[in-house]
């Protein structure tokens, strides 16, 4: 997305840029200069993508840093997709991976599109460094190894005002203390083809950054949707939904896949926004995503921590409060003490029965905040915004049972038809997240209490979601499951 970073213009600035720009800064090499003589390329983007001043700049990554949420993950990333519009818009997504990279990484791997020239094959520039307004970063010499390859050519003009790869590295600058780059760009190339002839090269020392917006300036809502089909391919490593993912940099991101296919690497989406969510409007937003890809044979074995009695307990108070905080004056939310297991982040859904009858359900399947977050979100939600059911009372409040249900991560189910799928799901036990183009809708655990028999629970759930009822049996259709601990009220009555 080329959108400015605001700054101030002066006449004396404009000139001096003028100035530069027929004699070249001091200490820099001139614009005006012979390329094949020009061993460092300048930044592009600087005072627009993102500030040009290095303290500024410095501090602007540092704070989205700071402030960036998402998936924790647990375990060593290997590879990122990355999006690479003005920090004020995509920043905060592309610090929620870059916070979270081993600060050990010594050989950093940029796939990138080439928004302005087109290109044959993957393309590294003759360059032996690339400028930030924090320094210069070195070529690895894998770049210059690389470039020798048959399947590689060296375009050096497409990398001059290219912005895919340089506003990835201030986050770069700031997170590691000694780096190399490889800066690679795609247009159309075979994602298979580059992965084999990257792969060989990739240590424990290594990181594959693929640079990628999503869809670009669509309303809101239609952007979420597309979006969900492109991060859902991804984390699924379904290449055959590729097609369907709108992204500047699919090949990057399609590369990356593969060389997680070949390293045993899993995807998980990190965090997700648009211009809209950020500093945009809605009319007109394009789409971010942060994803990690982390070694599976790496990844930490720690298990999110069982919850005790003593914490469902208090999740249940919490939920009560936090209902009763907005009916009752001068009732505050009751916050649980300080425990790991309610502090990690997790996916949750609060319900509300009354004499038995469903009352208000809504939840969060993804783990995008703490669980107490969750779990006081979701209780104003159930009781509030249910769209099904009228706004509780407080008259109502005492008649109200509390459930909780407190979710495993979704994993995606791979499925030949729709025979395959009946076998691989497990009754009371897989949560199902059901997804065909725009639509998306989920059951919980407990409701296969309700739908015992398979093809009515993945007919009805079709159907909740304004999908076909027999939309099931379409392995184009994406189905992820997830697990559930549930508890409630009278379980502790």
């Amino acid at each position: 997305m080329n959108l400015s970073y605001k700054i101030k213009k002066t006449g004396s600035a404009i000139m001096a840029f003028v100035l530069a720009f027929i004699v070249g800064w001091p200490g820099e090499p001139s614009f005006a200069s012979d390329e094949a003589s020009q061993t460092v390329r300048p930044p592009a983007v600087a005072g627009q993508f993102y500030p040009n001043d290095p303290e500024e700049l410095r501090k602007m990554v540092r704070t989205l840093l700071r402030d960036a949420s998402g998936l924790d993950i647990h375990g060593t990333i290997r590879g990122l997709v990355s999006p690479h519009a003005g920090y004020i818009y995509s920043g905060i997504v592309t610090a929620a991976g870059y916070r979270q990279i081993d600060p050990s990484t010594r050989t950093v791997i940029l796939l990138g599109p080439s928004h302005r020239f087109p290109l044959k094959g993957p393309s590294i520039s003759s360059v032996t460094a690339y400028r930030t307004p924090l320094g210069d970063v070195s070529l690895a010499q894998l770049a210059f190894r690389l470039r020798k390859l048959p399947i590689f050519e060296s375009v050096t003009e497409a990398h001059k005002m290219e912005h895919s790869l340089e506003v990835q590295l201030p986050f770069l600058q700031v997170m590691l203390k000694a780096f190399e780059i490889v800066p690679i760009l795609v247009n159309s190339v075979d994602p298979k083809a580059l992965a084999a002839a990257i792969a060989p090269y990739i240590d424990n020392n290594t990181l594959i950054v693929a640079s990628s917006d999503l869809s670009h300036y669509y309303p809101y809502e239609r952007a979420v949707s597309l979006d969900r089909i492109c991060t859902s391919a991804i984390t699924n490593a379904e290449f055959s939904r590729m097609p369907l993912c709108e992204a500047c940099g699919k090949q990057a991101v399609m590369t990356l896949m593969r060389i997680a296919e070949n390293k045993n690497w899993d995807a998980k989406l990190i965090d997700y926004k648009n211009s809209g969510d950020t500093a945009g409007d809605k009319d007109h937003v394009v789409g971010y995503a942060s994803i990690a890809f982390v070694d599976r044979k790496k990844e930490s074995k720690k298990m999110k921590e069982s919850i005790s009695i003593q914490d469902k307990k208090a999740l249940l108070r919490l939920a009560r409060s936090a209902i009763e905080a907005k009916l009752v004056k001068d009732i505050k939310v009751e916050m649980p003490g300080s425990s790991p297991a309610l502090e990690g982040d997790r996916g949750c859904f609060v319900t509300l029965h009354k004499y038995g009858q469903l009352r208000g359900c809504i939840g969060t399947i993804e783990p995008v905040s703490s669980l107490l977050e969750c779990i006081e979100k979701n209780a104003q939600n159930a009781a509030f915004r249910d769209p099904r059911f009228p706004r509780l009372s407080a008259e109502e409040l005492p008649e109200i049972d509390i459930e909780v249900s407190v979710l495993s991560v979704p994993e995606g189910l791979r499925f030949k038809d729709g025979d395959d799928l009946k076998r691989q799901l497990r009754p009371l036990v897989h949560g199902v997240i059901l997804s065909h183009g725009m639509h998306r809708s989920t059951f919980l655990p407990q409701v296969w209490e309700q739908l015992p028999d398979k093809e009515q629970f993945l007919g009805h759930l079709c159907l909740k979601g304004g999908i076909a009822a027999t939309a099931w049996h379409d392995p184009a259709t994406s189905v992820e499951v997830y697990q559930a601990e549930v508890f409630g009220e009278k379980d502790f009555k």
